[in-house]
């Protein structure tokens, strides 16, 4: 599809069920021109009449709006770690159908690829077949999918979206993964409808990504981490490239985990960190709280430079912002001017699942908008 048909799915896509009236004077189409385009696509099965509407002043009935199929084509979207591959099967609309995890063989690239295309027809198992798949990781990628630098799988200038190209006729994209789960909020989670947003993830690494205008703010040095050094605190704990109480000094899952467990003497899980500090330990209170504070700080500064109309806090460590609720708001309130409005902040999943999730909905857009 192209030009009108191209936009009308979109919209459908994006706020469907929608109705023959309001399609019109969202594309800016007659009532003639719209049914002409949406024909096709109602043969085809990609839209469907939707019961119920409203009624038609027009011709004195109810209207039947359209809304797409999201089961018309289905996507994998996987989201590499370390040690793991982590695949969901999605539908249009990035809504999960099935997921599955499997341990990554080494880092070989080439063995990394052949898992992710088994992990892909694994879930797709006993369907149609899939449209396209997505793989996110950590790191720095290019726009043609190479990885430059891969943060956490040791990856220097890698054709990675080529090596899975290879081994598949599906069409694949490969992405940074604070990018696509920003796309995941920005099309299908709570940031729709919101102009400007800006997420924030805290977990292995630190993450940003920003919305303006509705659509995500492209960079080249996009995955390079850049939030993650910011300063938080001049005499907090020093990160490896000896930075004094940087963003990833201070809320790191790892970060936060070397701290209570040097203080405790005993190896601490981070979950165990957040239920240390919610009962009292005063060790883990000290250190989880000033982690609090340093996030309030990272979430000033995100507001006063770029001003959302709401932030969006996620990542594994996100439960950090509720355990240390008290302290965040100090610090937020601490670099924020008296007389500005809070920004509402609006908690994410924890889980990988949604980082998968991301990378299926990379795949999604790549498909719809023709990429």
């Amino acid at each position: 599809m192209s030009g009108p048909s191209h936009r009308l799915a979109l919209e459908i896509l994006l706020d469907g069920p929608l109705s023959r009236a309001e399609l019109a004077r969202r594309v800016e189409l007659s009532a003639g021109s719209l049914t002409r385009l949406t024909k096709p696509m109602l043969e085809s099965g990609l839209l469907v009449e939707v019961p119920g509407g409203p009624a038609d002043p027009r011709v004195g009935r109810p209207s039947q709006p359209l809304d797409i199929v999201p089961t018309s084509h289905h996507f994998v979207g996987v989201k590499l770690t370390s040690d793991t591959a982590l695949g969901v099967l999605t539908t249009l609309r990035a809504e999960v159908i099935a997921s599955e995890e499997r341990p990554l063989p080494s880092h070989s690239p080439e063995e990394v690829a052949d898992l992710v295309v088994e992990l892909a027809r694994s879930l797709s198992d006993g369907r149609p077949g899939i449209t396209g798949i997505g793989v996110s990781v950590g790191g720095h990628v290019a726009g043609s999918g190479d990885v430059i630098h891969g943060d956490f799988l040791d990856w220097e200038d890698v054709s990675f979206q080529q090596l899975l190209a290879e081994r598949t006729d599906v069409q694949v994209v490969v992405s940074n993964d604070v990018t696509a789960v920003t796309e995941a909020i920005h099309w299908f989670g709570a940031g729709r409808g919101i102009s400007r947003f800006c997420l924030l993830t805290i977990g292995a690494g630190i993450g940003y990504g920003l919305v303006v205008h509705d659509k995500l703010v492209h960079t080249t040095e996009a995955g390079l981490g850049l939030i993650g050094h910011y300063p938080l605190d001049p005499d907090g704990p020093l990160c490896d490239r000896g930075h004094h109480g940087c963003a990833s000094a201070m809320l790191t899952t790892d970060a936060i985990t070397s701290q209570i467990s040097a203080a405790l003497g005993r190896p601490v899980r981070y979950d165990e960190c957040l239920d240390l500090a919610k009962n009292g330990d005063p060790e883990a209170r000290r250190i989880v709280g000033a982690a609090g504070h340093a996030l309030g700080r990272l979430i000033a500064a995100a507001s006063n430079f770029t001003m959302p109309e709401a932030v969006m806090l996620g990542g594994e460590g996100v439960q950090l912002a509720t355990v240390a609720q008290d302290e965040l708001q100090t610090g937020l309130r601490q670099d924020r001017h008296p007389s500005a409005i809070p920004p509402p902040l609006i908690l994410q999943d924890p889980s990988f699942t949604q980082w998968a999730r991301g990378a299926a909905v990379i795949a999604i857009q790549t498909f719809v908008l023709g990429r």
